[in-house]
């Protein structure tokens, strides 16, 4: 599996024949079905049987996870969610046929997460292997619902996937798609290729700070695309690897005053960093959404979604185009039922990996908001604050503060009014340290190093725990020396283990936690320190 992710059967078409090959794909390891469906970036490594995230395709509860801008290891609960429901889906394939018992599956997913997530049953869902591939699909209804070739302006393009250069263009962002097609990376998907404009959220200004002139940057860029005669697919922001949200809900005003069929926006959720009375709002003017179950939910690396407003998804169906190339990115169960015009174009290509990550990430889901909300802002808060303080104290370590906007309270915001994600940068003699030995820090904390460590005995036990943060987000600019952040991450899970209904136990619980990230900041400065992340050997890592 150290070629790519892993690929099953071939795709077949619906032939008793081929239900059978499928139905025997199920009997395939869990481990092994849980990274199949994906792109390379869910492969494992052969000697340590790790991604390029450091996380295992089973449960390894004795890593501490605060990586969740980036990825997170399995959960015991999520991983036996997933076992259940291929348990179940071969009970249900002795009586239908594979393809009609996937679909009833991916039907009943769909309303799981619409009822999580508080969405009305309107609201479609597409299912995806990542959040780079729904980005693909959003341009493909884009291209249906404006009626023309658009072109992509991406706001945050220097803090969203490292995909997203390329698929804002209609390009493979891989060597290879997740139904096992070897692809050129950086070449055209046929029939979807287009132009894309990058806006950055970085201030121009020295120092880590968002622009402030986010709204007017947006603006004059959908102006002047709009001004040669093309139409916008407009990807905002919410949020970012920095946690930042741009633009303004005044400045989408405006767009939808000036050019209210001109423009298509789609919001990049991925993170999954916003109150659901957000997530609403947006798909009730009209938005597509993009959301993942592996960021802040803690689902497995990847599971992606595309939410699609009913006014959009009756449009959708009809249209009589259709590129392709899209047809190495996604199968027929992929899509709502209720879409039988488009789905009927797509070949019968269940893909088990794709909906066991799904399955898991619902897991996490459902057992997060089964916390009560005032408890669910409670936790976040408190860590939030423990976070900051512990930061600005640790001498090796330099905060990023986040925007202004962000910290100004929004009823919609619920209970990510709070920050979720800690960004920092690493210093030495008062000075960034270079982005190569901020990766050796991040590689180093996911593994022992006591062995790498000649302090004391408490020293050494520091430096055996493993952990996972986020990984470093490279920022630079013509001007500048290219730096890195490295980012501590509360997650869903961090709240739905620390919650009790006993206030006391809670408080405990959430205390443990911050104990666990005072012991993550000493081992950074052991590292910095000692240097012993330099005997960490590279190994090759990108972000979603």
């Amino acid at each position: 599996m150290s070629g790519g992710a892993s690929r099953l059967s071939e795709p077949e078409h619906a032939s008793d024949g081929g239900s059978r090959y499928r139905l025997r794909d199920l009997f395939t390891p869990l481990d092994t079905l849980l990274v199949s469906g994906g792109d390379p970036r869910l492969a494992l490594d052969p000697a340590d049987r790790v991604n390029a995230y450091g996380c295992a395709a089973s449960p390894e509860p004795e890593i501490w996870n605060f990586a969740s801008s980036t990825a997170s290891t399995i959960s015991q609960g999520a991983y036996d969610r997933a076992a259940l429901a291929r348990e179940e889906l071969m009970h249900k394939c002795l009586f239908d046929e594979v393809e009609v018992a996937f679909d009833a599956i991916c039907e009943n997913m769909r309303d799981e997460l619409r009822r999580h997530l508080q969405l009305s049953p309107r609201v479609d869902v597409v299912f995806s292997p990542s959040g780079t591939d729904s980005q693909l699909h959003a341009l493909l209804l884009a291209r249906t619902i404006l009626g023309a070739r658009p072109v992509t302006i991406v706001v945050g393009a220097d803090q969203t996937g490292s995909g997203t250069i390329h698929t804002a263009r209609g390009h493979h962002f891989s060597s290879m798609t997740s139904s096992g097609v070897a692809v050129r990376k950086d070449g055209a998907v046929a029939g979807l290729a287009g132009a894309s404009l990058a806006l950055p959220l970085r201030e121009a200004a020295p120092g880590i700070a968002m622009r402030a002139d986010a709204d007017a940057a947006v603006l004059h860029a959908v102006e002047a695309a709009i001004a040669q005669g093309a139409p916008v697919l407009l990807q905002i922001m919410d949020s970012s690897k920095l946690g930042w949200r741009a633009p303004s809900a005044a400045c989408l005003d405006e767009i939808a005053r000036r050019w209210p069929r001109e423009v298509q926006i789609v919001v990049d959720a991925c993170q999954a960093r916003l109150g659901r009375r957000r997530l609403r709002s947006y798909l009730d003017r009209g938005y597509m959404v993009l959301i993942t179950g592996s960021k802040f939910f803690g689902g497995p690396a990847f599971s992606g979604a595309l939410l699609v407003p009913k006014g959009l998804s009756r449009s959708l169906d009809r249209g009589e185009g259709i590129a392709p190339g899209i047809f190495d990115y996604t199968g027929r169960c992929d899509w709502p039922v209720a879409w039988t015009a488009l789905r009927s174009r797509f070949e019968r290509r269940p893909n088990f990996g794709q909906w066991l990550r799904w399955e898991a990430a619902l897991a996490e889901i459902g057992s997060y908001y089964a916390v009560p909300a005032v408890s669910r802002a409670e936790i976040l808060a408190e860590l939030a604050a423990g976070m900051d303080s512990m930061i600005a104290l640790s001498p090796s370590l330099r905060s990023v503060p986040a925007p202004t906007a962000i910290n100004t309270a929004d009823a919609d915001d619920e209970e990510f009014a709070q920050a979720t994600i800690f960004p920092f940068t690493l210093l030495r003699d008062g000075k960034p340290v270079s982005i190569a030995e901020t990766w050796a820090v991040h590689r180093a904390l996911a593994r022992d190093m006591s062995e790498e460590m000649s302090g004391s005995t408490a020293d050494r036990e520091i430096a055996a725990q493993r952990c996972l943060v986020g990984q470093p987000v490279r920022l630079e600019r013509e001007d500048e020396t290219p730096q890195a952040v490295l980012r501590l991450c509360v997650g869903a899970r961090l709240v739905t283990e620390a919650w009790s209904p006993d206030m006391v136990k809670a408080r405990r619980n959430v205390q443990h936690v911050l104990d666990r990230i005072a012991h993550v900041l000493v081992k950074i400065e052991l590292l910095l320190g000692r240097g012993a992340a330099a005997t960490v050997p590279v190994k090759s890592a990108f972000e979603v």
